[in-house]
């Protein structure tokens, strides 16, 4: 007689996407949208350089950069606020607008705090480029994980690796004076991947034919590449920029190499 226990039970009639049919469909999540400090949403519109700092690094950079004006936010309905503290701060989960105002060009720079699923990712990408936003140029600022990069990474080594879109390609041919964004930092090697929010925000700028880069930076969290982006920022991006104050960054850096703590911990949980 066979042992009900242990017998293998016979295959399910169903697959798994039809026994979704049962199941009532989920309701559709509101869409994201950009809350700004001012009705005069045009002023905002069009920035020569829009900087989207998604990498533990560079949110750590932008935040000790005195020189900023809070303008704005971007708000993901399913993202709770509870827990926010009334100033910016490294451990809210927030996507906070920045802008930097130089003579009569436009910097602005968005801090994305909080994880942006993959589903997510383009219509958060359509909402910061090309629709409400339609900047010149766009510099994306995230972190390449091990999985992700085609080749051996030292823990100990700070890097930086760089993709293009067609656009920044074609301003460097012409001579561009401004072109390429980013100098400093070879091409991502090929076989490595991009994903999530970083992938579609530079299709963005492949598809509305914008100067876009999108800048990856190892390791994660660390003394050396926080350094790393600091210095890519100011000798390449922001160069010409007058009022970029990062005084308390130095600090900031001075104090971690001496004590050898981890920058902000709670930032990278």
């Amino acid at each position: 007689m066979e042992d009900i226990l242990t017998e293998i039970p016979p295959p399910s009639r169903f697959f798994l996407e039809e026994l979704n049919n049962f199941c009532p469909p989920s309701p559709p999540l509101p869409s994201p949208f950009l809350l700004f400090s001012t009705l005069n949403k045009e002023k905002f519109s069009r920035p020569s350089l829009l900087i989207i700092a998604m990498s533990s690094p560079s949110l750590q950079v932008f935040h000790h950069v005195a020189s900023k004006t809070l303008v704005g936010t971007l708000i993901l309905p399913e993202i709770p606020f509870s827990g926010n503290s009334v100033e910016p701060s490294l451990k809210d989960k927030s996507c906070n607008i920045y802008a930097l105002n130089e003579d009569d060009s436009l910097i602005m720079i968005v801090s994305v705090q909080f994880p942006i699923t993959a589903e997510r990712s383009h219509a958060v990408a359509k909402l910061l480029i090309g629709e409400q936003i339609i900047p010149e140029k766009v510099l994306i600022l995230d972190s390449v994980r091990s999985s992700n990069f085609r080749g051996r990474l030292s823990p100990d080594e700070a890097i930086a690796f760089k993709l293009e879109s067609s656009a920044e390609r074609k301003a460097k041919a012409d001579g561009r004076q401004d072109s390429p964004l980013v100098k400093c930092a070879d091409y991502l090697p090929s076989g490595s991947v991009v994903d999530g929010l970083a992938a579609a925000l530079l299709s963005r700028c492949q598809l509305k034919k914008i100067r876009g880069t999108l800048c990856v930076s190892w390791p994660e969290v660390g003394v050396s590449v926080i350094s790393l982006v600091k210095s890519l920022l100011l000798k390449d991006v922001l160069s010409h920029v007058k009022h970029f104050d990062i005084k308390n960054l130095e600090e900031f850096l001075k104090l971690g190499r001496n004590k050898d703590f981890l920058l902000d911990s709670e930032l990278y949980t």
